[in-house]
């Protein structure tokens, strides 16, 4: 093999791990950890966020001076830590929601912190095999192609003004359309179809979250993957809605697990009741599937990452490009992991799961064999496939699966023991998703001449700043997106209700306004959790002393129509499935034969079951995005100016800026949601409502245009020079 000469050699040594490139790469990280949850939550994908932090790096750095490339790594790297943490957080600790547990920030943070160090820290002994010697066989594209970038930007190219004009337009364009902010049209324009006297289609709906960030999203995954989402959408709201109401809409009973008669549910509540069910189905049976598909892959790549160690063992780093953090700060760091995980289930446990200080002190042990495990796997298989494709909600489902098999050997099989088992579980899903991010960027200092020792400190500063703004951003959107129904039934609190229990430590809002608009008063409730119970559908009911009923359904944000959070919920569909085993089985089982079928069909039954899970309004919107993307595509094909698009594209930057600034605005929104329903104090920013601008066309004439901007700037071509 030939020696490979990075862009700044070892000899060089030009500023690097710099105070301002960790103080831009901190606020970076928080950044787009926070837009990560955002969009996450609400698309159920993440994208890269690399790139853009590198653009914008290297634009704002040079308005203070001369910046040096292994500088603006730094940015990116202690920037990126923020995105992986928060992919990883997503995927699974929303799961603690629906398994009837509150989202507590403590718990968030310390796991996200644990995961995030693991990611790096077993990382750290791979690097030499994987990023050095495996150099020309494993790729690495998005460390690869962020190298690209922060080469061209040292000799003069710039991006960033079409970033820019992203987050510009799109911050502009979310202030008028976000519900929370100005919401000067709707923001969900939607048409419910009730035709003649059969009611054909009824109980269907078409709609679109017509948001900057879901645009983005579909333009940067492109017309393949954003139509097999919405192919799993149209099936959901199209076909299995309308034929819900057909058949049932003449019944004089509620249909399980359903309480409410069938014609009497909104599109929403049959989504709710009876999709979500058949979509976690799905996406456990496509996740499984997508396992057993690359389990000779993970096997390689556990061997390779076994060989890794063995082999980087004894390297000579003399050189500044060699010098990694030593092995004792790798053993060192994940002893005093064990004992910090150790010492929070022990002294914060889950409530209800008092497992003893032997059973603590296995979980602590089995988040770091797994993480080993999957840390290995994960920081091989990114260097083939990149992150977007690795199979990290596979890894996670072996980990519950294997973790919640031993709970049931074990007779733990309360609710609060899945809880724990999502706690071994996230922590691993973290590790694995930063680890992924993690080679990708030692990729990156490997391409471009960076010490791998400052890299490895900047990402574990970088895990360290995310982490803080990640539990404020999901307890926070929590928050902003609960609703409150009216469901006046009666309740008689001084007889047992099988799967329904009195929340002492929980208090409803101080003042909160139903879905109806009354607004009432949280101290005259008392707070009832049902999980699995035959009376009511599982989350929090408000009971009033007073009149003796449950008045009101408290319908927590995450797992609502407008956060859906798909894998979270195949989380803890496979743990009820392992441990409770109580649930809706006719349902889950539909979706595992739907994702069956379409496997057969040789599509990607992963992305299908997820766009069947989510709401066609978010679907549709990623489908505008992937419609412009081939357009834009087809475009350059036939003019021959350029090839197809790439990562690096004017496009993909202006979609990168869209993605950003929905994310941002769309959390500025969010925030002042959260402040109004904490405070019980109404922030008056919205506009009236009976104008001509609010109606659905004028929603579909704004996306139009902002989706025209898309196609616009990606068409005109790069600026070469500043």
């Amino acid at each position: 093999m030939t020696t490979f000469r990075p862009y700044v050699s070892g000899e060089q040594s030009p500023a690097e791990f710099t105070f301002r490139a960790l103080v831009l790469g901190s606020i970076f990280g928080r950044i787009f950890g926070a837009v990560t949850v955002y969009v996450g939550l609400r698309a159920g994908l993440t994208v890269a966020a690399s790139i853009p932090i590198s653009v914008l790096s290297i634009s704002i750095l040079r308005v203070f001076g001369r910046s040096s490339i292994l500088e603006n790594n730094i940015v990116q790297t202690t920037g990126n830590a923020g995105q992986s943490i928060a992919s990883g957080v997503i995927f699974t600790l929303p799961a603690l929601i629906f398994l009837g547990f509150d989202l507590e920030y403590t718990r968030i943070f310390l796991l996200a912190l644990v995961g995030g160090w693991l990611g790096v820290l077993f990382m750290i002994p791979l690097r030499r095999q994987l990023i050095v010697e495996e150099h020309e066989v494993l790729a690495y594209p998005e460390g690869t192609a962020c190298a690209d970038v922060l080469i061209a930007g040292d000799r003069g190219g710039s991006f960033a003004s079409r970033v820019f004009w992203g987050l510009g337009l799109g911050g502009l364009y979310t202030l008028f359309q976000n519900e929370n902010l100005l919401a000067a049209w709707p923001a969900t324009p939607n048409y419910e179809p009730d035709l003649g006297a059969d009611h054909i289609l009824k109980g269907a709906a078409i709609r679109a979250d017509v948001t900057p960030e879901y645009l983005g999203v579909g333009y940067i995954i492109g017309p393949r993957v954003a139509g097999v989402l919405v192919a799993g959408g149209v099936i959901s709201w199209l076909v299995l809605m309308p034929l819900l109401w057909f058949f049932g809409g003449a019944l004089h009973h509620p249909i399980y697990p359903g309480t409410r008669l069938v014609r009497d549910m909104s599109p929403s509540d049959l989504w709710s009741t009876y999709i979500r069910p058949m979509g976690a189905g799905a996406v456990a049976a496509a996740g499984l599937i997508t396992l057993l598909k690359t389990v000779p892959t993970l096997a390689s790549a556990l061997m390779g990452g076994i060989r890794s160690m063995r082999a980087g063992g004894g390297a000579a780093r003399a050189g500044r490009t060699e010098r990694d953090l030593p092995m004792s700060v790798v053993l060192g760091g994940s002893v005093v992991l064990v004992a910090i995980m150790f010492l929070f289930l022990q002294f914060h446990p889950v409530p209800g799961a008092l497992v003893g200080v032997w059973a603590n002190l296995a979980a602590s042990l089995l988040v770091v064999v797994f993480g080993f495990l999957f840390v290995t796997v994960s920081s091989r298989i990114v260097g083939i496939v990149g992150s977007s494709a690795s199979p990290v909600s596979g890894m996670t489902i072996a980990t519950l699966m294997a973790t919640a098999a031993v709970f049931l050997l074990k007779g733990w099989t309360a609710p609060a023991y899945g809880a724990l088992a999502i706690t071994v579980g996230g922590a691993v899903c973290i590790a694995a998703s930063n680890a992924g991010d993690t080679s990708q960027d030692l990729k990156t200092g490997f391409l471009v001449g960076s010490t791998p020792r400052l890299q490895q400190i900047a990402l574990m500063i970088g895990v360290c700043v995310s982490t803080v703004i990640i539990g404020f951003t999901l307890t926070a959107m929590n928050t902003a997106f609960q609703e409150f129904r009216l469901a006046p039934q009666s309740w008689d609190m001084s007889v047992p209700h099988a799967g329904v229990e009195v929340e002492q430590d929980a208090h409803a809002p101080k003042t909160f306004t139903t879905s109806s608009g009354q607004q009432l008063h949280g101290g005259d409730y008392v707070v009832l959790n049902a999980i699995g119970s035959p009376v009511l559908a599982d989350g929090k009911y408000l009971y009033s002393p007073q009149t003796k009923r449950i008045e009101v359904q408290w319908i927590q944000g995450i797992g609502s129509e407008k956060a859906a959070a798909p894998q979270a919920r195949l989380m803890a569909t496979v743990i009820n499935g392992i441990l409770s085993r109580k649930l809706p089985w006719g349902l889950v089982l539909m979706g595992v034969f739907l994702v069956i079928g379409v496997e057969l069909l040789g599509i990607r039954s992963l992305t299908f079951a997820v766009g069947a899970y989510l709401s066609i309004g978010t679907t549709l919107a990623i489908f505008v995005g992937g419609v412009a993307r081939w357009m834009v595509d087809r475009a350059l094909a036939k003019t021959g100016e350029a090839a197809p698009e790439s990562e690096v594209s004017g496009g993909s930057l202006y979609a990168s800026g869209l993605i950003a600034a929905g994310g941002i605005m769309g959390l500025v929104g969010v925030a002042i949601k959260a402040y109004e329903s904490l405070t019980g104090r109404e922030v008056p920013i919205q506009l009236p409502e009976h104008t001509w601008l609010h109606h659905d066309w004028v929603s579909v004439a704004m996306f139009a245009a902002l989706a025209y901007s898309l196609y616009y700037f990606a068409r005109k071509p790069m600026p070469k020079q500043d």
